[in-house]
């Protein structure tokens, strides 16, 4: 039986570089600046981001980047780097905040195919009955319910339209009413 080469070598390995070669001046920083500030970072960010620690672990990796980014400058910093990290993880958590604000939510589209469409056949039935109802109603109050209710004209208006005069618009809207609502509770409409 074969066993495999990592596990049955168990002797301890020296680290392993990139290309071979000893960790560079660069790469000290940053396993000094992980050992002494990611424990101390991390616990400022989770406070931040209401305790997601995933989140918390991507805003601390992102600050360590950025102070890998700006080793030179560390370098020449005089005193504690960790004022310098704390307000780069702020400022990061900050601007995530922020592009999530300006973005619109997105929305799981499941949720969507139970709700039921409207039923455009109800809708049908309704505008057939009112028109086969209006239908029983003498010309005259048929032209004053379409001007008023479907056209939308104002009393005033509707008798300018028809060419009488307003009180007679409003008599007659008032006994159209009564007519269409006996039209329609005889065919079943309740009113």
């Amino acid at each position: 039986m074969r066993k495999d080469s990592a596990v049955a070598d168990e002797r301890p390995r020296p680290p392993r570089h990139r290309l071979g070669r000893p960790p560079g001046p660069d790469e000290d920083l940053m396993r000094a600046l992980y050992r002494e500030h990611a424990g101390p970072l991390l616990a400022y960010v989770l406070r931040l981001v209401a305790g997601d620690r995933q989140r918390a672990e991507d805003v601390v990796q992102e600050t360590l980047i950025r102070a890998w980014k700006n080793a030179g400058q560390l370098n020449r910093a005089t005193g504690s780097v960790r004022p310098w990290l704390v307000t780069v993880a702020r400022r990061i958590v900050i601007d995530g905040h922020r592009s999530r604000q300006a973005r619109p939510q997105e929305v799981d589209p499941s949720p969507l195919e139970v709700i039921p469409a409207e039923d455009e056949i109800d809708k049908a039935l309704w505008l057939m009955t009112l028109s086969d109802a209006l239908e029983d109603l003498t010309p005259a109050h048929r032209e004053v319910l379409v001007e008023t209710y479907f056209k939308g004209r104002t009393v005033n208006e509707a008798a300018a339209t028809l060419g009488i005069p307003s009180g007679t618009v409003r008599s007659r809207v008032f006994y159209a009413l009564r007519s269409m609502k006996l039209a329609l509770e005889e065919r079943g409409v309740k009113a």
